[in-house]
């Protein structure tokens, strides 16, 4: 049965939801229908546009016939659907229906447009960018590495990207309820994520605590790594840039990296991982400090986010520019460039260099943290996030070729001083990288405390607006599951997921601490997001639809993707992520930290954590096939297919589809 928009039958025509299962009887919401009529004029198109308003269903294909359009409301979800002749309307049906459209009005979007471009590009430049890139350049080939970073890029990274922004816009929700929309039976993806992105909450801030801690020590006068008179030194402390002509002996140690290992980290106080001993009450103090900074950005939501990424995601630029003018009047500058582009061109044979560039391009875009799906879901309908993708993933890879110079400019300039060939300087990796080798150089440099100043500085906002992506992304998935949590107080939530995140992050403040930051960064995230993520594109491309996918974007963009874009998403980008995962697991790292090397039991608890946020989504699908009524086949049927429409905006009316 069919009602027009000008009808004035009430609802008493349907009063009770079997009805309207039963006889597709359609239930007017009050307030809907209010709106309705009062627009009544402008929802009947004109004989010229109803071939264009037909058109608009989101993946709904209308029956038409000659004098109606017939509309099966199989859950009596709000639908409009628009036939050639006759505008048919079928607005929400109970309680359920109500509460999704008053979720949809009340739902926040961002400030500006440059808000969210400035908040991605935050999320995407971490970190990692400054000290991962460059070292995996130069172990793989130099300049060489740029023919399979820039391939893996182009069918890898950029279309995952693509595709998590334009999921999460279209469907405007998080991690977890979005699957509602998508494919039910997946949802476990999203609880997987949640839990992915606490563990990574739980050591990602720990070195911004020891960023902090260099901060803080580095307004001094006289950098506290530049001597070994110090209370932590020890008699083989022998420092590079001494006036006196100091020989350096097999097991001479820099003053940089006794301040790391004996002042900040204090390792030697630990005996490891069986023996992690006490908490650093001044790591824990800069911990705190952090969480607080973070907790004010983002307690409010992306409107006060939104604002502290006009600092966190700009400021990083100015100290690059700054550091790699610098870097470049150094002498010997030259020597670390051309170690940093020279290129190996046999390495490119090496399947390594293959697997290291689609690792590195995967966790520097950084899709299925869940971050792009919440950042994207503030958005309006119809905001571009093509060329979103397009340019926040160009800025990305940008960012960490040009830290690289800013990296081995110093690397050039250490080497010249010390007489040594620029490899010899260059054996640190990850965090070292930062704080021995580059806080070396920095100290021995004309005006050394600005230059330390401004460089930690650089890291800590670098790392700031990572942790507002991550934290997000948590907070938004779950807040679009559980709306009534939203609805009674945001900020009360946000403190005790802090809070959370804050008593995880205790085994990573103790002597032994930065050993389990390692295990975490090496096992917790790596396999778990590489599985999320295949999932996804699986659940997207093959279940979901690649044509129902292409539909929503040209719904929201005004043009359906290309081939390219199709064929990644259905077979490269899961080829891709599946390549990149056996070759983990076939080969899993063998972990050494200093001179600490991790016992085999190690690897067992460590995937024990990797597998412990995975198990959900084979959980949650068993679950999912229990609830469901019906024999198996009814069960998987319903499992797949979406069970809550998604409300796309047309002018003044909100439409469902289904």
């Amino acid at each position: 049965e069919t009602q027009p928009l000008t009808s004035k039958r009430g609802t008493s025509d349907c009063n009770k939801e079997e009805d309207c299962k039963e006889n597709g009887l359609l239930i007017r919401n009050p307030r809907s229908a209010l709106r309705l009529m009062e627009d009544g004029n402008k929802v009947h198109p004109g004989q010229g546009d109803k071939e264009e308003a037909a058109q608009i269903s989101n993946g709904y294909s209308g029956v038409q016939s000659s004098g109606m359009g017939e509309v099966e409301d199989a859950q009596c979800t709000a639908t409009v659907a628009m036939t050639t002749t006759t505008t048919t309307t079928s607005t929400t049906c109970g309680a359920e229906g109500q509460q999704q459209l008053m979720e949809l009005e009340d739902r926040e979007t961002w400030s500006k447009k440059i808000d969210f471009l400035l908040s991605v590009i935050g999320y995407a430049v971490d970190l990692g960018n400054v000290w991962r890139f460059p070292y995996i350049c130069y172990q793989n080939g130099g300049g060489a590495f740029l023919i399979p970073y820039t391939v893996m890029a182009i069918f890898g990274g950029i279309p995952l990207f693509y595709m998590e922004l334009a999921l999460g816009q279209y469907h405007r929700n998080g991690c977890i309820s979005i699957w509602r929309k998508i494919c039910p039976i997946f949802k476990g993806i999203g609880f997987a994520i949640c839990i992915i992105d606490l563990y990574v909450a739980s050591y990602y801030n720990t070195i911004m605590a020891w960023v902090f801690y260099y901060l803080v020590s580095s307004f001094t006068t006289e950098l506290p790594w530049t001597s070994c008179t110090n209370t932590w030194n020890t008699g083989n402390c022998t420092t590079y840039f001494s006036k006196d002509n100091i020989s350096w002996a097999l097991h001479s140690i820099s003053p940089a990296e006794e301040f790391y290992t004996r002042q900040v980290l204090q390792v030697h106080r630990s005996n490891g991982l069986d023996d992690l001993g006490g908490i650093s009450w001044q790591l824990t103090l800069c911990l705190l400090l952090i969480f607080i900074i973070v907790y004010f950005s983002i307690w409010k939501g992306v409107k006060t986010s939104g604002k502290v990424v006009w600092v966190t995601a700009t400021f990083p630029y100015v100290i690059l520019f700054i550091l790699l003018v610098r870097g470049a009047t150094l002498p010997g500058a030259w020597r670390g460039v051309l170690y940093y582009l020279k290129p190996e061109w046999q390495k490119l044979l090496a399947t390594e260099v293959w697997v290291d560039a689609a690792a590195q391009i995967f966790f520097s875009l950084g899709p299925g943290f869940g971050v792009l799906l919440a950042y994207a879901s503030y958005n309006k309908f119809h905001n571009n996030c093509y060329q979103d993708a397009l340019v926040t993933s160009t800025v990305n890879c940008m960012t960490s070729f040009v830290s690289g110079f800013v990296i081995f400019t110093v690397l050039g300039y250490m080497a010249e001083m010390r007489n040594e060939d620029v490899s010899e300087v260059a054996k640190d990796m990850g965090p070292s990288l930062l704080f021995i080798t580059y806080a070396e150089a920095i100290a021995n440099m004309p005006a050394s405390t600005f230059f330390a100043i401004i460089f930690f500085l650089m890291l800590l906002t670098l790392g700031l607006d990572s942790t507002f992506a991550g934290l997000e992304g948590v907070i938004t998935g779950v807040l679009d599951e559980f709306p009534h949590i939203r609805s009674k107080r945001r900020e009360f939530f946000v403190l005790g997921l802090i809070i959370i995140c804050f008593l995880g992050s205790l085994a990573t403040l103790t002597f032994g601490g930065a050993y389990v930051v390692k295990l975490f960064e090496e096992y917790a995230t790596g396999p778990a997001v590489l599985t999320v993520v295949f999932l996804e594109a699986v659940a997207v491309a093959w279940f979901y639809g690649i044509s129902q996918f292409c539909n929503d974007v040209k719904e929201m963009l005004g043009f359906t993707p290309g081939w390219y874009w199709r064929v990644c998403w259905v077979a490269i980008s899961p080829i891709f992520l599946l390549f990149v995962t056996c070759s983990f697991l076939s080969n899993p790292p063998e972990l050494r930290l200093f001179d600490y090397n991790y016992p085999y039991w190690t690897t067992v608890v460590g995937y024990c954590i990797g597998t412990s946020s995975i198990i959900c989504i084979p959980l949650y699908m068993v679950y999912r096939l229990i609830i469901t009524p019906g024999t198996l086949k009814e069960r998987i049927l319903k499992s797949i297919t979406p069970e809550t429409a998604t409300e796309i905006p047309f002018g003044d009316i909100r439409m469902n589809a289904v």
